[in-house]
């Protein structure tokens, strides 16, 4: 992709980056006694830095050349005192800034974590997790630098700017204004590297969200890649992204090399200026000679902070549009909200569906005008084809989506008015794969009750005969299962998902069917304690096998966008209608196995 190929919308206006330094103030608000300080001591540590030049013109002017060793004794000890209090200064302001920047940047990470957490499934539906990831990883490091180092360097610098032209006014105007000849072409030169670099880094940061979603998806799915031999495909796309990141990166490059040797040479013409001319002034006796030695110290502090201005003026742009792109994370609306008056769920109650449509996003509705009634205690299986919706059904009856159209209820309670850890309490889903959290099969297990206790934990595990399956392992319930629960089997991870759910204690439990990916032996151990989990509760299962659906008390058949059919199993193979249909076909290929 070109550097043309950039969404205008990202750049970061006038007006956007107002509102992002109005915002980060605001972040920054508990850090305000630091920041004060801070400011303060920059203030300190430049006027500082001002003074070094004047005492040695005095030095010059008033000890060397009339020989005037008291005066130049004076300067020279004004010297060690100014420049040890530059050092305290400088030292503390770091402290200070680095301990407010760093605060700044813990609080952001919490603050977009929890919201990520809190976005419900469509805003995953709709990103991509490499993208989102580079918002907590990229973005924030763009934002360390900053922290680390660019915000002293910035204020600094400006003030080093302001506080050399007060200086070279006060003392020569004349020389003064021989210095300001370059500055147009520096002004001109620093309006388009501005104009180039913001570009350049809104690419940069594009490239790189690009580029850590390929290399999520790559280790993501690197059993299925090394399965079916497509690592060099892979390679290749990847290096594909990386290649387009390395372009962005020289763009970006390139346009701070041109500019700076714009700064440099403007500072060197000034210096030559100031030494010819003010070298005639001397001679004629117009300016004494610690005027022109001030002057060329005094340059130096003006185009050195300007030079690091256009070094720093990158970090500046790249963290600005990091910034932005983490707010605009943080303003993304979460779907699923908890209403101000929301209540709390009834411990029992019918699950109840009424004309319910739905679609992703803005596309066409995947589901219309479906009504049906799960009655307390009752367990209902739906089936159909594939991507017939009964999968998006069920997560809509469990509020992991609101419906585009109709509504959902408990006990006469629309879910949207629930309270969502209610709701959650109530409405339990169990995948179809358990998915475990690094640390030990007891805290695993707690995810379902957090404040539950240890005993409690173990009566979740008797419930449904588990506890001495898992005592028996070296060492017992403290086992440490791994990232994604690397060290169990497959069927030990359902089954630490399912007492999960036991120890919720739902009144709703909802099955991606838990048995459809196991071998036959640890299918019988995770049916038996699927038996006891659902003994008492309603219960949605998503079935992939008809057998399952003929232990239900009743069948949902989705297919062509709706509820086609709804009975008991013995019913729906009466009617030879769809279900009659799958039914014979499953019958037909355990027969022909």
């Amino acid at each position: 992709m070109s550097m043309g190929a950039v969404d205008e919308d990202a750049k970061l206006d006038r007006d956007q980056a107002k509102q992002v330094m109005r915002r980060a103030a605001r972040m920054l608000a508990p850090y305000k006694r630091d920041v004060r300080l801070a400011v303060v001591l920059v203030v300190l540590s430049t006027l500082a830095v001002l003074a070094g030049p004047y005492l040695l013109k005095f030095g010059i002017d008033h000890g060397i050349k009339p020989r005037n060793g008291r005066n130049l004794n004076g300067a020279v000890i004004a010297y060690v005192l100014v420049a040890i209090g530059a050092y305290l200064c400088t030292r503390t302001q770091v402290l200070l800034v680095s301990r407010a920047g760093e605060g700044f940047l813990r609080d952001l990470r919490t603050r977009v974590f929890d919201h990520l957490l809190k976005l419900s499934m469509p805003f995953y539906d709709r990103e991509k997790a490499g993208v989102v990831v580079s918002r907590m990883t990229s973005d924030v490091d763009s934002l360390q630098e900053l922290v680390q180092q660019g915000l002293l360097q910035l204020a600094q610098s400006l003030l080093l700017i302001v506080g050399s032209v007060i200086f070279l006014a006060i003392v020569s105007w004349q020389l003064l204004l021989l210095c300001l000849i370059p500055v147009p072409f520096v002004v001109l030169a620093s309006i388009k590297f501005q104009r180039d670099s913001n570009r350049a880094y809104l690419t940069v940061r594009d490239r790189i969200g690009l580029t850590l979603s390929s290399l999520q998806e790559g280790l993501s799915g690197v059993r299925v890649i090394q399965a079916y031999g497509r690592e060099r495909v892979e390679i290749d796309r990847f290096a594909g992204h990386n290649q387009r990141l390395y372009r962005a990166h020289m763009k970006s490059v390139w346009v701070q090399a041109w500019y700076l040797p714009v700064i440099e040479g403007a500072a060197l013409a000034c210096t030559a200026l100031v030494i010819g001319l003010g070298g005639r002034m001397v001679v004629n006796g117009d300016v004494p000679v610690g005027t022109v030695a001030f002057f060329v110290l005094t340059l130096s502090n003006l185009f050195e902070p300007v030079n690091q201005l256009s070094q720093l003026f990158n970090t500046v742009q790249s963290s600005g549009a990091a910034l932005h792109k983490l707010f605009e994370l943080l303003d993304t609306p979460v779907d699923l909200h908890e209403r101000a008056d929301a209540v709390a769920l009834p411990d029992r109650g019918d699950l109840v569906v009424e004309d319910l449509t739905f679609a992703y996003g803005t596309g066409d509705p995947v589901l219309r005008d479906v009504s049906l009634v799960l009655a307390a205690g009752e367990k209902l299986a739906l089936v159909g084809p594939t991507g017939a919706g009964k999968s998006t059904l069920a997560k809509l009856m469990a509020r992991l989506y609101d419906p585009t159209g109709g509504r959902v209820t408990f006990d006469g309670i629309d879910l949207r008015d629930a309270q969502l850890r209610s709701l959650r309490t109530h409405i339990t889903v169990v995948p179809q794969e358990g998915y475990l959290f690094a640390g030990t099969i007891l805290d695993n297990i707690r995810i379902g009750r957090p404040d539950a206790t240890d005993e409690e934990v173990r009566a979740a595990l008797a419930s449904l005969d588990l506890l001495e399956r898992f005592e028996l392992l070296a060492e017992g319930l403290e086992t440490e299962v791994n990232e994604r629960g690397s060290r169990l089997s497959a069927g030990e991870r359902q089954l630490v998902s399912l007492t999960r759910a036991a120890l919720a204690d739902p009144a709703v439990l909802v099955l991606d069917e838990a048995t459809s990916s196991l071998d036959p032996g640890t299918e019988v151990l995770v049916e038996r304690a699927l038996e006891k989990l659902m003994a008492g509760r309603s219960v949605i299962v998503i079935a992939h096998r008809l057998s399952t659906a003929e232990r239900a008390d009743r069948v949902g058949v989705v297919a062509e966008g709706g509820l086609v059919e709804l009975g008991t199993h013995a019913e729906l193979v009466a009617r030879g209608g769809h279900y009659a249909t799958l039914y014979r076909s499953w019958v037909g290929g355990l027969a022909s196995a």
